[in-house]
């Protein structure tokens, strides 16, 4: 009954609808302009039409080309005064799909999200994806350089891959749609870049190429990532060994622990994979469910982006009740996933676990971690922190079980000069021998802080026109290594107690060494801060000590 009245209320609209469809018909082939047709829509004279009426959007979007005010005008009524609400919604993703395909340089791409500032909110997804790029080219091209320019043109050439692999989950239609976009953008970018490089090339720019800070990132810092080759050889080994021991990393904050680990995968066989979990930021949750959520979260990222594997997602359930246990019983299903291969869980900031143990009072995480220390053939371990075995707290002492500690110190001499004088391929001659040798003896490898001079160096010379960097260059730019890397000076300093700074100060002031002030220099030799030398210690990375100096 329901479907007859349905039929009988539709048959009087379809009688009207079937003369607009015709009216629709013959406007599209009507020669002429799209937008002297738009008063002569179907809606503009019914405006109950309910059922869809073809070519609607596509002249509304030809005559976007024409007339924009006309075109928009057209939209609006459709969507306030109307039932075409989906048509002016499909009008507007095709005005946005040709406006993007219209770019032919770099600045249609900046122009193009001004142009179609007008688009609702609503219109969500891929279509905001490109306006996004567009907003980050705009920004990219108001660098203050060339290089500049190129440099975050590059980042924006990333994002794109990022969005055009993404693409892989959308319908066909949207994939070849945006798909074609996306890579007709990606090579107007890499065109710029290109030219960009040459110009700065042309203008004695040097490149920016020094990174302090953050961990390096193989798909980003390529060849910066410099030694190591023995701390990778020694991983290697004792993976391989009959009886695998669980592995802790440490070495002083910034010593490059965590850029190893991003680039430990390119150092292992192919039957070990390395899966890497960033344990300072899954201890932002403060709960048992919200770290084993995150964890298992980067494990599948983790697997996805360096090894190209899938692997399946945890009950989410299962994982609210009994966190832990639902994380075991997933890596049955990750296992399943990778037959014959080997995971290396790598945790970077391990200690960080501490505070989710102190903040719930329970061992579950520690628990599950000797559980696949002991009970998992297929799971190796490798801690990454600060501290040794020895200097953790007691809540380690029945987990870190059969272990094997590797220190990450200093870059020794060739490879820390390597660093200095070619981080990456193809960098210019810029230092002077003396000033290569001034950033050696004041780090002594320390590569935080060689990238950190090598930074402000670059800033240097190119302020002053200058391709050649001189000692005194090294020196000259020491007040400001120490204001950009404060955070770091900073978080060196309070983390060492006040018998240690004592010692330190007294140490960088040259002042008078007392006997009770040298109770403090064993912890420090033994955390390479300090040096035993002849008649003494020394800083084992003078910069520190010139950074104490001025305190």
């Amino acid at each position: 009954m329901l479907i007859l009245s349905l039929v009988i209320f539709a048959m009087p609209r379809l009688y009207i609808w079937l003369p607009e469809l015709l009216w629709m018909c013959i406007l599209k082939l009507w020669p002429g302009k799209a937008e002297d047709k738009l008063p002569w829509l179907p809606p503009q004279f019914d405006q109950s039409v309910e059922f869809p009426l073809p070519f609607l959007h596509g002249l509304i979007a030809a005559a976007y080309c024409e007339n924009q005010a006309a075109a928009r005008q057209s939209i609006n009524y459709l969507i306030t005064s109307t039932n075409q609400q989906k048509t002016a919604s499909k009008a507007m993703l095709l005005i946005a799909a040709e406006s993007f395909a219209a770019c032919r340089s770099a600045g249609d791409i900046a122009a193009v999200r001004e142009q179609l500032d007008w688009l609702p909110n609503e219109l969500a997804g891929k279509i905001t994806d490109c306006l996004e790029l567009s907003q980050d080219t705009a920004a990219a091209l108001e660098a203050s350089s060339p290089y500049r320019q190129a440099q975050r043109l590059e980042h924006v050439c990333a994002k794109i891959e990022q969005r055009r692999n993404a693409l892989a989950s959308a319908s066909a239609r949207e994939a070849t749609t945006l798909g074609g976009v996306l890579d007709q953008w990606q090579g107007i970018l890499r065109t710029a870049c290109r030219t960009l490089h040459e110009t700065a090339k042309r203008s004695g720019e040097l490149l920016q190429v020094y990174l302090p800070g953050p961990p390096l990132e193989p798909g980003k810092a390529g060849s910066l990532f410099k030694g190591r080759k023995d701390l990778f050889r020694h991983i290697e080994s004792l993976l391989l060994s009959a009886q695998p021991p669980t592995l802790v990393m440490h070495g002083n904050r910034r010593s490059g622990k965590s850029s190893a680990l991003r680039y430990l995968p390119k150092q292992m066989p192919s039957d070990i994979l390395p899966l890497f979990v960033d344990c300072q930021g899954a201890a932002v949750s403060s709960s048992l469910h919200g770290l084993a959520d995150r964890i298992a979260h980067q494990l599948i990222s983790s697997a996805r982006e360096t090894h190209r594997l899938t692997l399946p997602a945890p009950d989410k359930e299962e994982l609210r009740l009994d966190p832990f246990a639902a994380l075991l019983a997933w890596l049955d299903a990750a296992e399943q996933a990778a037959p014959g291969k080997t995971f290396l869980l790598c945790l970077d900031e391990f200690e960080r676990i501490d505070e989710i143990v102190t903040t719930t009072g329970s061992r579950a995480p520690l628990n599950f971690l000797r559980h696949l220390i002991q009970h998992r053939r297929r799971w190796l371990l490798l801690f990454a922190g600060e501290h040794t075995p020895e200097e953790l707290s007691l809540h380690w002492s029945d987990c870190l079980i059969n272990t094997r500690s590797l220190r990450v110190s200093c870059l020794d001499k060739d490879d820390a000069l390597e660093l200095i004088r070619r981080p990456v391929e193809d960098f210019p001659e810029i230092w002077q021998d003396e000033a290569a040798e001034a950033v050696w003896q004041l780090t002594q490898g320390q590569p935080y802080c060689i990238q950190l001079i090598g930074q402000e160096v670059i800033e240097r010379l190119n302020k002053q026109k200058r391709r050649l960097a001189e000692a005194d260059d090294v020196e000259a730019v020491l007040p400001t290594v120490f204001e950009r890397g404060s955070e770091f000076f900073l978080e060196f300093w309070r983390s060492r107690s006040k018998e240690e700074q004592t010692l330190l100060a007294a140490l960088a002031k040259r002042e008078i060494i007392t006997p009770d002030m040298t109770a403090a220099a064993p912890a420090l030799v033994r955390k390479e801060i300090l040096a035993q030398e002849q008649g003494g210690c020394a800083f084992k990375v003078p910069l520190l000590g010139r950074w104490i100096e001025g305190l």
